[in-house]
C-alpha cells in the first residue's frame, strides 16, 4: 500500500505540474483571444459604419443624379414677367415638359427645336434605334468590301446580297432620318443657329452624296462594268491573264466559271455551290479570291479540290489613264464612299463627345 500510495502521489505531482502549465497557457490564450476579439469587434463595428456611410453616399449620389437640375430652365420668360419657373414648366424646379404658357413663349421666341410629347419620345426611340442599327450594317458592308475585299472585287458589280443590303439601308436611314429631324427641329434656322443643327446639316449633305454615288454606280456604271470586254468567246487555256479570267464569270455568255487562288486558276463550273457564277450569293466567279478565302469558314482544300485549269499570268497593271472612264469613276466613287463613312462617324463622335 505504501508503494502504491507513493506511486500515486508522485504521479499526481507530475500531473499537477502539467495541469498548472496547461492552465497558465489557457489563460494566456484566453486573454489574447479576448483582446483579439475586442479588436475584431471594434473593426467589425467600424467596417459596418464604413459600409453604411458608403451606401448612404451612393444613395445620395443616385438621388442627385436622378433629381431634375435646377439650372436648365431658360430664365428669359421669368426675367420678362417676374413669374416663377412653374409658369413655364410642369416641373416647378424648371426644365422638362412645358406648360401651355411655356409653349406659347417658346413659339413666340422662335426656338428652332420642338418639345416632344411622350408619344413622340417613343417614336423617336424606335426611329433612332432603326437609324443606328441600319447605319452600322450599311457602313460595315462598305468597310468590309472596300478594305478587306478591295474595290476590284466589286469592279464587275456588287453581289446581290451586298447590293440589296445597301439600298435597303439607304431607304431606312432616309425615312428614319426624316422622322428624327422633323420631331427635333421646328425651324430651318436651327441648321445654322446651333452646333447640333450645323453638324446635322453636314451629316445630311454627306448622306445625300453617298446615296447619289450609289445610284450612279448601280444604275449607270454597274451595267457598263458588266458588259463584256470582248465579244469573242474564250476557251480555257493553261495560261490566262486576270482580264481573261474575268470573262469566265459563269454567266450565260461565258464558256465557264473560273476563280483564282494563289495564282492558280480553278474551274468551278460543275460545282453546285457556284451556280450562275455566284458562291453563297456573295462571291463572284472570274475574280481573284485569294484574300477573300482568308475570311471564309472553310479552308483552301475546298478550292484546291476543284479542277485545275492553269496559271495566272501577271501583266503590267493598266495605267489609270488607260482605263475606261466609267471604270475610273467607279474607283473614285468607291474610295469616296469609304472616306464619307469615316467622316460621318467622326461627325457623330464630335457631336456626342466633344
Amino acid at each position: 500500500m505504501r508503494d502504491g500510495i507513493s506511486f500515486c502521489v508522485s504521479i499526481n505531482d507530475e500531473d499537477i505540474y502539467e495541469a498548472m502549465k496547461a492552465i497558465d497557457c489557457y489563460h494566456n490564450h484566453a486573454r489574447r483571444y479576448s483582446e483579439v476579439a475586442a479588436v475584431s469587434n471594434k473593426c467589425s463595428v467600424m467596417d459596418s459604419w464604413v459600409y453604411r456611410y458608403a451606401l448612404a453616399c451612393l444613395i445620395l449620389l443616385m438621388l442627385l443624379a436622378l433629381s431634375p437640375p435646377l439650372v436648365l430652365a431658360t430664365p428669359e420668360y421669368a426675367e420678362k414677367t417676374g413669374l416663377q419657373c412653374a409658369s413655364c414648366h410642369v416641373n416647378p424646379a424648371g426644365g422638362g415638359v412645358l406648360t401651355k404658357e411655356g409653349e406659347k413663349f417658346r413659339q413666340a421666341s422662335g426656338s428652332p427645336f420642338r418639345q416632344p410629347t411622350n408619344p413622340q419620345r417613343v417614336i423617336r426611340l424606335i426611329a433612332g434605334y432603326l437609324h443606328l442599327i441600319t447605319a452600322i450594317a450599311w457602313f460595315g458592308t462598305i468597310i468590309y468590301v472596300h478594305l478587306l475585299l478591295k474595290p476590284a472585287y466589286a469592279s464587275k458589280g456588287l453581289p446581290r446580297g451586298e447590293l440589296a443590303l445597301g439600298w435597303i439601308s439607304i431607304v431606312i436611314i432616309a425615312i428614319t432620318g426624316i422622322v428624327l429631324t422633323v420631331l427635333r427641329i421646328s425651324s430651318f434656322k436651327a441648321f445654322y443657329q446651333s452646333r447640333f443643327g450645323v453638324l446635322l446639316a453636314i451629316k445630311i449633305f454627306l448622306f445625300i452624296v453617298m446615296a447619289a454615288t450609289a445610284a450612279i454606280v448601280t444604275f449607270v456604271i454597274g451595267p457598263m462594268l458588266k458588259k463584256k470586254k470582248s465579244s469573242e468567246a474564250l476557251n480555257l487555256k493553261p495560261e490566262m491573264t486576270i482580264d481573261e479570267v474575268s470573262l469566265m464569270d459563269g454567266s450565260e455568255n461565258s464558256p465557264a466559271a473560273c476563280i483564282v487562288y494563289k495564282d492558280n486558276i480553278y474551274d468551278v463550273t460543275g460545282s453546285k455551290l457556284w451556280k450562275g457564277g455566284r458562291h453563297m450569293t456573295k462571291h463572284l466567279a472570274g475574280v481573284d479570291l485569294t484574300d477573300a478565302l482568308k475570311l471564309a469558314p472553310h479552308g483552301e482544300d475546298k478550292v484546291i479540290a476543284m479542277p485545275f485549269v492553269g496559271k495566272l499570268v501577271h501583266k503590267t497593271d493598266t495605267p489609270a489613264a488607260a482605263r475606261p472612264t466609267h471604270e475610273r469613276v467607279f474607283y473614285v466613287f468607291a474610295y469616296l464612299n469609304l472616306a464619307l463613312v469615316f467622316l460621318i462617324t467622326a461627325l457623330i463622335a464630335l457631336w456626342r463627345w466633344w
